[in-house]
């Protein structure tokens, strides 16, 4: 990939359906990915098991948004005893801080005793949210950070939240697989539409965040 990639060649790839990787987080180099299939989070008929809706209600974490991005971003880099690798990049990371000085990259953040535990981020354009990548240093953090993330998307009036790829840990939301003719007929209208990330500001009601993010 061309070293003289910006931000906003980033934000038309993903307008396209295409998005950035490395190899692992120690080869600076870059490539573009368009998957076959693509992973889908249903915004509508989001599954959240009984189990993790209970977690929710416990409000173990202090949700905070936007309020450690790039600190997130170095986190789910990190290798660990389950990913050994990832696919995120020192420029990867300069690059996407970028856009969220841009307002077009967002965090959700589970904190406990003010320490970071857990959380995802990803990227917006119109009212499609792209999600990259998540971390837990506390069980079932994340998993709590993508509940907020639903209520957060379909309170600003999102239509899309791409999850890139299909995997185990996804499934139990509801996780739907599509083609990538599919996944453009999703994609195109969702960017012509306005959303607001902003518009939920009820993270410490519970309740709420499980109404919205379990309601069809």
């Amino acid at each position: 990939m061309s070293s003289t990639i910006t931000p906003q060649i980033l934000l038309r790839a993903y307008a396209a359906g295409i998005f950035p990787m490395a190899e692992d987080a120690g080869d600076n180099s870059l490539y573009w990915v368009e998957p076959e299939e693509r992973g889908i989070l249903p915004l509508s008929g989001f599954h959240v098991p009984r189990s993790l809706a209970k977690k929710v209600r416990k409000q173990d974490f202090e949700i905070r948004v936007d309020s450690a991005f790039e600190q997130v971003m170095q986190l789910c880099s990190t290798e660990t005893d389950t990913r050994p690798s990832t696919w995120i990049n020192s420029r990867i990371i300069t690059l996407y801080k970028q856009l969220h000085k841009m307002g077009c990259g967002h965090s959700v953040e589970c904190w406990q005793d003010d320490e970071l535990v857990g959380g995802l981020y990803g990227i917006r354009i119109g009212a499609a949210f792209f999600g990259e990548s998540m971390f837990s240093l506390k069980t079932d953090a994340s998993k709590v950070a993508l509940v907020h993330l639903v209520a957060r998307l379909k309170a600003g009036g999102f239509a899309l939240l791409d999850a890139q790829f299909t995997n185990d840990h996804l499934t139990q939301f509801g996780l739907a697989t599509v083609s990538r003719n599919e996944y453009h007929l999703m994609l195109e209208p969702a960017l012509g539409v306005d959303a607001e990330f902003d518009a939920f500001e009820r993270d410490g009601e519970p309740e709420e965040v499980l109404r919205l993010a379990k309601s069809d």
